[in-house]
């Protein structure tokens, strides 16, 4: 009995500490959405609008479909005729992809018009309006915009896609995700600015209008001073700067004459945050021109960097350059600092988990870093590979995934059913010394403090020519198990030298990791999984350093490149 108690006040306060950071308008919004139940309005569609701009090419994805009946989502191929548009074959994710239609707009698509014709009217055949998984609002809204790129190339929409995409247009105006907020009532909100250019009369001008007004409040809401994406995750990021990209483009092809003088001041905005917006993509990539892995973030979802940087060059902006000023560069809306010195190339994590509200995407990272060195990964967090609830999306969302040091095998920040976060840990405080000889970082975060004696983790990291000194120290009283995790890019390979010295070869480099700290501290090298993409689970190796510890207490790791 004692048990199931326990256990009801711990689920109890689980609930508790993740609901109390919503918002009243989400819980408003959510209990209106459910209630509703809309009709679908079959109208003709309304006329097609003139647009007397240029469209430019947007950034491609690689393939998903074959262009005949074969998918390919997360790394999982599905044949339609064998697994239809809904059900329990394939993830909710997946089945999302199939109704996204990013294919149309995919590297070569030209190669498959053919296909991507037949597919739409597969579609629009087999997915009756309002009903299944692709009438939700999100599919919706990124099928509403790949249909009307697709068109807007060259490959127009017969009667029934330009009948369909007006049914859909209708649909997601009585479904906007004003209970979600973040980046699903943004892209609704640009898919109805989408469509409301893309068709003419009073009724497209309503559409136009609320993706506007939604958007008035959002940009200021999501896009941080300092460019990021609120969400804080590098892929969420790219996919908003894909998003402002697509509506300057989108606007810029309609013409001004389209738009009154309100809508014309938010393009004039949307076109200033794309500079800062690209620099930030810039500062949390590595030197393989690819994005770190803070928070839900994988290759594969969002277009690649370079697509993204040619695609704001095509529309007028200077492309940023890939090589961050050496040096120290602190995004301090967002949290993250970039740190480069001789061979490293530093990205730090001392920001929150995400908006309060809004946490879904939030993995029990903070204080952990990835580091290149000599323009190679070597120390990485673990990456995304599954979304859902199950066991192994709350193990990639936990600490121990991440290269950051975990206490009392809890993570620092309360993870749980798939994208929820209870108690988070906060950065207290924040301390950057630079000079000609040293660069020093020193952050400190709260997020143990629920535990007993009330622990604080400190990180110190001092990048001094050829080395860099990573010194993790926990204050507090009592007695804790401490495990300090180094993940090793899939590349690197680590053997032991000594019992305190670890040695790691990756490409041209070589680097030694050598451990001090109390006497009994047990150091080894332990084999872990990095997941680079949805569906991807690669083999790497783990550094691993534990201690049962009476706080407070100091371990120190030092990383020196070896001669080439």
């Amino acid at each position: 009995m004692r048990k199931l108690v326990a256990r009801a006040v711990y689920t109890g306060n689980l609930y508790y500490q993740t609901l109390r950071h919503l918002r009243a308008e989400q819980f408003i919004h959510r209990a209106l959405y459910r209630s509703r139940n809309p009709r679908p309005n079959l109208d003709s569609a309304p006329p097609l609008r003139a647009l007397p701009g240029i469209w430019h090419e947007p950034p491609h994805r690689g393939p998903s479909f074959d262009g005949v009946e074969i998918f390919r989502f997360l790394n999982v191929e599905g044949a339609l005729s064998k697994v239809g548009w809904d059900g329990d074959e394939r993830s909710k994710l997946w089945r999302y992809n199939q109704h996204y239609f990013d294919d149309l707009n995919a590297h070569d698509a030209i190669k498959r018009i053919s296909g991507h014709r037949d597919l739409i009217v597969r579609w629009i055949d087999e997915n009756p309006p309002s009903r299944g998984i692709g009438w939700e609002p999100y599919p919706t809204s990124l099928r509403i915009v790949n249909w009307i790129k697709a068109s807007l190339r060259g490959d127009l929409l017969n009667e029934s896609g330009l009948h369909s995409l007006a049914i859909q247009a209708r649909w997601l105006m009585q479904r906007l995700e004003r209970h979600l907020l973040g980046n699903h009532l943004f892209v609704n909100a640009k898919a109805l600015i989408f469509a409301g250019l893309y068709f003419e009369g009073s009724e497209a001008n309503s559409w136009l209008q609320t993706g506007f007004d939604v958007l008035l409040r959002e940009c200021d809401e999501q896009i941080l001073s300092d460019g990021g994406q609120f969400e804080l995750s590098p892929m969420y990021h790219a996919l908003a700067l894909e998003d402002i990209l697509d509506l300057v483009n989108i606007t810029s092809h309609a013409g001004i004459e389209n738009f009154t003088t309100t809508q014309a001041n938010q393009i004039i905005d949307w076109r200033k945050r794309v500079p800062t917006m690209l620099q930030w993509l810039v500062l949390m990539s590595h030197p393989d021109g690819r994005i770190s892995f803070f928070n839900d973030a994988a290759y594969g979802v969002a277009p690649e960097n370079e697509e993204l940087y040619q695609y704001a060059h095509r529309l007028g902006f200077i492309a940023p350059g890939t090589s961050p000023r050496c040096g120290v560069n602190h995004l301090k809306d967002s949290g993250y600092i970039r740190l480069n010195k001789g061979p490293f190339d530093i990205i730090f994590d001392a920001a929150k988990v995400g908006p309060d509200y809004l946490p879904a995407h939030a993995h029990a990272d903070t204080l952990s870093f990835e580091m290149s060195v000599r323009g190679e990964r070597m120390i990485v967090n673990s990456g995304t590979s599954t979304y859902g609830s199950d066991a192994e999306r709350l193990r990639q969302r936990g600490t121990a995934a991440h290269s950051t040091l975990e206490l009392g095998s809890v993570d620092s920040s309360e993870v749980w059913g798939g994208f929820r976060v209870a108690r988070r840990a906060r950065v207290q405080a924040v301390q950057i010394k630079e000079d000609s000889k040293e660069i020093e970082l020193i952050a400190t975060h709260d997020g143990y403090a629920r535990l007993s004696g009330r622990p604080i983790h400190t990180r110190n990291l001092r990048l001094l020519g050829q080395d860099v000194i990573v010194q993790d120290r926990v204050s507090g009283t009592g007695r804790h198990s401490i495990c300090l995790r180094y993940h090793l890019h899939p590349e690197c390979n680590a053997t032991n030298v000594s019992d305190d010295v670890i040695k790691v070869t990756f490409g041209k480099s070589c680097s030694q990791i050598s451990v001090t700290g109390p006497a009994d501290l047990q150091i080894s090298i332990e084999p872990s999984t990095w997941h680079p993409e949805f569906g991807q689970r690669v083999s790497n190796q783990m550094i691993l350093i534990r201690h049962e510890a009476s706080l407070p207490c100091e371990i120190s790791t030092s990383f020196s490149v070896l001669p080439s």
